[in-house]
């Protein structure tokens, strides 16, 4: 096959010659895959063809050996390593000799390709002699090999996990590494390449962090590299330390004076990439040492083996200045797009960080900023101060900062009507939302809004939703903390006599021409529900007046227009709003019982249109509409029956949704609320719930989060069903069995214990579920079997003490409930656990009176089974 004219053809502006081309393709690497690989190699290195087929050789290439999708993935690295040792060399032998071809556009993806090769093949000790032939590569010239192999470098350790590779080996590819950096290194792509593989290259370096001659000598080449005259250099180095920042913290007190004057230049001086990146290394170092006095309070007792080292406080006399100079760099332009990120915004962001690591200590340093710059005629000083202001609200007590509060808040009321500049009244609306976030609200001792400036605030806010788009949008996010603040307030809130206003203010913004800019519509409904979930029963007349409307609005997206796809996509998206407002409102109306009397003549009504919803949707299920039902079948209880016939395949539907994970997962939790809201009656549709479960967990295409929620679902199925699981009993039984045994020898990162904690919290509510199904009947007995397996999971999980409260309360429930409904078989395997009798102790000497609580319950329920 003439492969070069083929890719040439898929690259054809001529739509039948491009997908004639992809099929051939297709079908060459389905017939013959060695043969397949091999031509894409050779195609790459021939300096002779044309360089796009030899880029796109290269790109098919590493799209052969790497995806994103787990399981594919997988399959991908599967099927490279089962190919023959002679092939995979002669295509690792194109890839290393391309990497001295001129061509740029050759090299960089050779480069690309070769760090997933060595990503399949060196954790398997395959291709030892990879990291070897690339060092020697490092010091021939010409300049681009030397680049295209720092490149490589650096892909290579983007890859693989540090402990693939001998510390010998990681010491020649720091040195490699860093003599590319220095400023001796002539060629500027060179050293550019060095500098962004050291980047990759950092999580490698913890022994030479460790040792003061090696790590002072990477710093000093690093800070040479942010005075570097190229622009893009200047940038890598500032990200180098950004890394270093939170890989390192605990190792740069010797140079943490002279980064400060580094990156205080750099945010005074230079180009705005290079000043971002000097901005974020402060917001990163104020997020490690916010983490570590989190989670170790500020005694740092000898045994602690992570200690703060306090770099913000000892830097507030002259990081604070240099920050509130930052919120005077607005960018020229008044209007700034959606998601634009500058100086004066990173500096504001950063100060934020600063105020939570600090607390108290900032006010004093930015208060005379404010004062000084709010009534200046020029927009940009009154902007500056409102969003230092705004910036400093969280981490400081609310005794040092209502009585700014106090002063602040009729002059910003003022300034949001006023004043003449847009940007001054987007930051203005932003600050009131910030103060009624972090101080208004039961929580706070002398309250911000009070009986008398409460109108004036509501009539203000009302009054900027007809504001610009982007000041409407903050003036919705502020009336969300106001309304959210008078949560706890029981029977009336002062927002009461206002709530018809607001809700129809709310409705009018929707309905704005210009709704779709800054998030303005989607800001709107989100308000809306928090004001109405918010609402005290002296308004659910009002509430229910706005059931009709919403279905209303629903009503009119699903006339059959014929729509182009971006409208439609818009369509979705505002079905979405409509239904999760539905869902608040259901809620609502149905959690105290004279609402949910008269809320329920809509229900039918209300469940025909989220059937709408779906039908109009050919492949996939709406998770809003989704979570709208199950609001419903809470509401209506058993009499959702009758709706079930029609809904039953848009369940199964979603339950089959892998592609999007989120809709499955959604959708496993409806299963839980039609259970409690069906009870027996849900029995003939367990077949197909089951099956569907049992085929989602042996699944690997499902992406792993969804796992712990299917397992709770057989919970809420066997407490429903009751005895009838005993068909389900030996499936459920051997899937939890497998998942217990592997959340116990599990062993990763913090985001891994979170995961396997929820996977455990998932297979306890699952025994839990069942063992309270079974309660009581007489086929109990058929779960004895399981009881020692269960008590060697508990056991488990409660010797590798890593176990969160949610799980510590759930695992005592559960042997409480092995206890109640087993009995005295129960009560001898109790008696020989290793540790059920200490866990059960540390429980009822628990803080957290949820875990006493059960674990109090539980204790009877053992000292019953004991006892018999």
């Amino acid at each position: 096959m003439e492969v070069t004219q083929v890719l040439l053809n898929a690259q054809s502006i001529d739509g039948a010659l491009r997908k004639n081309a992809e099929e051939s393709l297709k079908q060459f690497q389905e017939q013959n895959l060695p043969g397949f690989l091999l031509s894409l190699s050779g195609e790459l290195a021939n300096e002779e063809k044309p360089v796009e087929t030899r880029k796109l050789a290269g790109l098919i290439l590493k799209n052969a050996l790497d995806a994103k999708e787990e399981h594919r993935k997988y399959e991908l690295v599967q099927r490279w390593l089962s190919l023959d040792a002679n092939v995979k060399s002669q295509i690792k032998a194109c890839l290393l000799k391309t990497l001295s071809s001129p061509v740029s556009d050759a090299w960089s993806t050779a480069s690309q390709v070769i760090a997933k090769v060595a990503g399949i093949e060196l954790p398997q000790k395959q291709w030892p002699e990879l990291i070897g032939s690339l060092l020697s590569n490092v010091h021939q010239l010409p300049a681009h090999a030397k680049q295209a192999t720092l490149e490589t470098l650096g892909y290579l350790c983007e890859e693989i996990s540090p402990d693939v590779i001998d510390q010998d080996q990681v010491n020649k590819i720091l040195t490699a590494v860093v003599q590319g950096m220095s400023a001796s290194e002539g060629n500027t792509d060179v050293r550019l390449a060095a500098t962004r593989a050291l980047y990759n290259a950092l999580g490698f370096a913890q022994a030479n962090f460790s040792n003061d001659m090696e790590r002072d000598y990477i710093m000093r080449v690093v800070c040479e590299a942010t005075l570097s005259p190229e622009v893009r250099i200047r940038q890598a180095a500032f990200e180098c330390l950004v890394s270093m920042s939170s890989t390192y913290y605990e190792k740069l007190a010797p140079y943490i004076q002279d980064i400060f004057n580094i990156t205080a230049n750099a945010v005074r001086e230079d180009e705005e990439p290079v000043a971002l990146q000097a901005i974020e290394f402060w917001s990163s170092i104020c997020d490690e040492e916010i983490d570590i006095l989190e989670e170790y309070g500020t005694d740092f007792t000898g045994d602690s083996d992570i200690s703060c080292f306090y770099f913000i406080k000892q830097a507030l006399p002259a990081l604070v200045p240099m920050l509130l100079e930052t919120l005077l760099m607005q960018e020229q332009d008044e209007d700034l797009d959606e998601g634009a990120w500058n100086v004066a915004m990173a500096g504001g962001t950063c100060l934020g960080l600063v105020a939570r690591t600090v607390g108290d200590d900032i006010v004093p340093l930015v208060v005379p900023f404010i004062e000084e710059n709010i009534t200046k005629p020029d927009w940009r000083q009154r902007e500056a101060a409102t969003y230092a202001f705004g910036s400093i609200l969280e981490g400081p007590s609310p005794e040092k900062l209502i009585p700014l509060v106090n002063v602040a808040l009729t002059f910003m009321l003022s300034a949001l009507t006023k004043d003449p500049n847009s940007h001054v009244k987007d930051t203005t609306a932003w600050t009131l939302g910030r103060i009624f976030e972090f101080l208004h609200g039961s929580a706070v001792d002398s309250p911000v809004i009070t009986q008398a400036n409460c109108q004036q605030i509501v009539t203000v806010l009302l009054q900027s939703m007809k504001d610009t788009p982007n000041v409407a949008e903050k003036a919705c996010g502020a009336l969300y903390f106001l309304a959210q603040g008078y949560e706890d307030v029981g029977q009336s809130s002062p927002l009461t006599p206002f709530f018809q206003e607001i809700v129809q203010s709310l409705l009018t913004v929707t309905h704005r021409e210009d709704a779709g800019e800054s998030r303005l519509r989607t800001a709107a409904y989100e308000t809306l529900n928090e004001v109405v979930r918010c609402s005290t029963d002296e308004t659910a007349p009002l509430v229910l007046q706005l059931v009709p409307v919403i279905m209303m609005e629903l009503h009119n997206t699903l006339e059959g227009q014929k729509l182009s796809s971006d409208e439609r996509e818009k369509q979705s998206e505002l079905q979405g709003l409509l239904c999760g407002c539905l869902q608040v409102i259901i809620q609502k109306l149905a959690s105290s019982e004279p609402t949910k009397y008269v809320f329920m003549q809509y229900a039918d009504q209300i469940m025909g249109l989220l059937l709408r919803v779906f039908a109009c949707r050919s492949a996939t299920v709406h998770e809003e509409a989704m979570l709208a039902i199950g609001a419903l079948a809470y509401a209506t209880g058993p009499d959702f029956v009758k709706y079930m016939p029609e809904f039953y395949r848009y369940l199964e539907m979603g339950l089959q949704n892998f592609e999007e994970y989120q809709v499955c997962a959604v959708t496993v939790g409806v299963v839980g609320d039609i259970c409690r809201a069906l009870e027996e009656k849900i029995v003939p549709y367990c077949d197909g719930i089951m099956t569907q479960l049992l085929k989602n967990l042996s699944s690997n295409q499902l992406y792993r989060s969804v796992k712990p929620p299917i397992f709770s679902c057989f919970g809420d199925i066997a407490l429903a069903v009751g005895e009838y699981f005993e068909k389900y009993l030996m499936w459920a039984m051997s899937a939890l069995q497998r998942a217990a045994e592997l959340s116990t020898h599990a062993a990763g990162g913090d985001e891994f214990t979170e995961y396997i904690n929820s996977l455990r919290n998932g297979i306890l509510e699952a025994y839990s579920g069942i063992f309270q199904g079974f309660k009581n009947s007489p086929k109990t007995q058929l779960l004895i079997p399981y009881a020692p397996h269960i008590l060697q999971f508990l056991d488990g999980i409660y010797v590798e003490k890593d176990m969160d409260d949610v799980v510590m309360k759930t695992a005592i429930g559960v042997l409480g409930d092995l206890a109640d409904t087993l009995g005295s078989p129960a009560g001898s395997l109790i008696k020989q656990s290793l540790s059920s009798k200490d866990f059960l102790n540390e429980c009822l000497s628990s803080e957290d009176h949820m875990i006493k609580e059960s674990a109090e319950w539980a204790k009877l329920a053992i000292s019953r089974a004991i006892s018999v």
